[in-house]
């Protein structure tokens, strides 16, 4: 034994003082090391709609309605089912509910105590009772254990009737039911991964990342979504622009001024004089007719043109500052020809549909004006000092990065950078070449330098990067040559619209590509997999998600509303259990209204992407390493103890 080991050892001493206690842990991980693999929930492309993102997190895309089949069988009619799922989904509201309906509620808790019991029972089987415990709201651990655990013999009868009975007779059966379902939540999924775009579309971003602060265990991969928000965060201008651009696309600016608290009265001035006479006709919201004001429209679509040109100016600049970023194809504001409405892109000369930029200086069309300088700068003001944003930033860069190996499977939300023969495309950031895992991991290194360094040089271009990642042609985050928003805006002909996709997207059937990335990121490409989002897989066009012969899995189906029309769904979900992957598609979600009050629930179809032969444990999985290595010290440090190299503490 050398000195090092010696001294690792002696540290893990003071852990496990005696052979006792050493051999004891010893025991208790190898008997953890065959438990079954906890079950990972798989979302993607979420952006902002926040009901339907919690009802799927609530339900476990079907997993506790699966848990409550296999517990009742027939033994339950399909109502009583349903009434089930519903007190595990929203406890709180299914209870009020069911008071207001002057049902007998001492017979009702005792009849649903009861199943929940059942219910915790089966869902905790996989797992220590240590992690149970864990699981379960630390005022109800004792009684929540106790049910959960009970023999049937007729001795303890009386003690668990009379723990039932002392629940519902001091008026604790509502939070008592409350944490059965909770720990029935956690239990039956016990690790979230989200694959990106948290932000944008939808009405609810800043609630999804609040639920995932709570959560108990989730990792999230960021999304071009994700990022530009980050780089707003940090005050890079166009990042900035381009968030307020797509929430007031989306009718969303309440996201901006309600829920992050950014004064946007300058920018609705500044709209309301510079268009005033413009009707802004080509800036139309894309508003949910069931929620959106729409005497708020004419103001929306001033707001919206001008945010837009605002970003068109500042991207523009940043374009030019980064020659290295091969991004001028983009500089788009100095080809217009006002006095014949058209613009040459790409050797196509195309009619423009608006030209009224009073903003813009022909001659220097990237300057901001005065008003424009003193608009963005109060708005950075904005962005920089709101502190909840900056908190659900942090979160993101605390739990999330560029991609994850986990348990076999590679998380990443759009793209590996390939050539077109599908070799590693090469990416020179600061004078260096980059590409493959080496490319992604200073990317991640750059995004989070972006937030924490310091005002200077090195922040700037680090926030620049976070632009890259948002719209460049080699980000692994866009992955498509180009982002026409421009064109989407002032030409009519559908042909300037169009953004062909990176050699990535045309490659990954091919089972040869798949493995290299595989095998780039040390994964064994006989068993590993990879999975991602950020293109929504068209359904109803019969395009299928099962990509590679199931080696690749691209779960954005739709999600967003926005989206729902393209794809046909409402987005795809998967699970991995210890039997396999399992792929969930889901119909669109109602309300959290209907589903407390008539008990519906998402209509979701699942598809076995995979079932193993060999159901898988803990010891098949990254936690199953950790733990044989730990194994692997304390028998050292048993070793050490038997032969008196190292002397017992107690």
């Amino acid at each position: 034994m050398d000195y090092i080991d010696k001294h690792f050892l002696e540290s893990l001493s003071y852990r496990f003082p005696t052979i006792g206690k050493a051999s004891t842990e010893i025991i208790n991980l190898s008997a953890i090391l065959q438990l079954p693999k906890e079950t990972e929930h798989f979302l993607t492309d979420i952006h902002g709609e926040y009901e339907q993102f919690a009802h799927i997190l609530k339900n476990g895309s079907g997993a506790i309605r699966s848990k409550i089949e296999e517990v009742f069988g027939f033994e339950l009619s399909n109502e009583d089912k349903k009434e089930l799922a519903t007190l595990i989904y929203y406890p709180d509201e299914k209870i009020e509910l069911v008071e207001a309906t002057g049902t007998n509620m001492h017979d009702w808790y005792r009849t649903m105590l009861l199943r929940l019991i059942r219910m915790t029972r089966r869902a905790s089987m996989k797992y220590t009772r240590s992690k149970v415990r864990k699981s379960i709201d630390p005022e109800f651990a004792y009684i929540i254990e106790e049910l959960i655990t009970q023999n049937n013999t007729l001795a303890k009868e009386n003690y668990y009737e009379g723990i039932l009975e002392s629940i519902i007779r001091t008026g604790r059966a509502k939070e008592c039911i409350h944490a059965f379902a909770i720990t029935i939540q956690r239990l039956v999924v016990n690790h979230l991964h989200i694959v990106g775009d948290i932000y944008d579309r939808g009405p609810g971003p800043d609630k999804v990342i609040e639920t995932l602060i709570h959560h108990h265990s989730v990792d999230i991969q960021w999304g071009n979504h994700d990022v530009v928000w980050i780089g707003a965060a940090c005050g890079n201008l166009a990042c900035m622009a381009t968030v307020m651009r797509l929430s007031a696309r989306y009718g969303n600016l309440d996201i901006l001024e309600d829920s992050y608290g950014i004064n946007l009265i300058p920018l609705m001035k500044f709209a309301m004089d510079i268009y005033k006479d413009d009707p802004c006709t080509c800036f139309k919201i894309k508003y949910d007719p069931e929620t959106y004001d729409m005497s708020n429209l004419p103001l929306d679509m001033k707001m919206h043109k001008a945010v837009a040109i605002l970003q068109f100016k500042l991207e523009g600049q940043l374009i030019k500052r980064h020659p290295e970023f091969h991004m001028d194809d983009r500089l788009l504001l100095d080809k217009i020809d006002y006095e014949n409405k058209k613009i040459t892109l790409y050797g196509e000369t195309y009619d423009m549909e608006d030209v009224y930029l009073p903003t813009v200086d022909p001659k220097d069309p990237y300057k901001l004006t005065p008003e424009e300088e003193a608009l963005i700068k109060h708005i950075q003001g904005g962005f920089r000092n709101c502190e909840r944003l900056q908190r659900h930033v942090r979160f993101l860069l605390s739990k999330g990065s560029l991609y994850l190996v986990y348990n076999n499977t590679l998380l990443f939300h759009g793209s590996i950078p390939l050539n077109e023969d599908g070799s590693f495309r090469s990416v020179e950031l600061e004078g260096k070449s980059y590409k493959g895992r080496e490319l992604m991991d200073v990317m991640d290194n750059y995004v989070r330098k972006g937030y924490y360094l310091p005002p200077g040089d090195e922040k700037c271009y680090a926030t620049d990067l976070i632009y890259f990642l948002w719209t460049n042609e080699a980000s692994p985050l866009f992955g498509k040559e180009r982002m026409t928003t421009f064109e989407r805006y002032f030409i009519k002909d559908k042909r300037a619209h169009e953004e062909p996709k990176t050699p990535y997207y045309r490659l990954y059937n091919d089972e040869t590509i798949v493995n290299q990335i595989l095998e780039e990121f040390n994964l064994p490409t006989d068993v590993a997999h990879i999975v991602n989002g950020h293109v929504p897989v068209k359904q109803k066009k019969g395009e299928s998600p099962i990509k590679c012969g199931g080696k690749l899995l691209i779960i954005d189906g739709g999600f967003s509303r926005a989206y729902q029309s393209t794809t046909g769904i409402a987005g795809y979900t998967l699970i991995s259990n210890s039997y396999g992957f399992k792929l969930v598609y889901h119909e669109p979600f109602t309300s959290t209204e209907e589903a407390i009050r008539t008990g519906s629930d998402i209509h979701s179809e699942i598809l076995v992407v995979e079932e193993v032969t060999r159901r898988q444990t803990v010891n098949d999985t990254d936690t199953g390493r950790v733990l044989r290595q730990q194994i692997r010290e304390l028998e050292a440090l048993l070793a050490a103890y038997r032969t008196g190299k190292i002397r017992e503490r107690e």
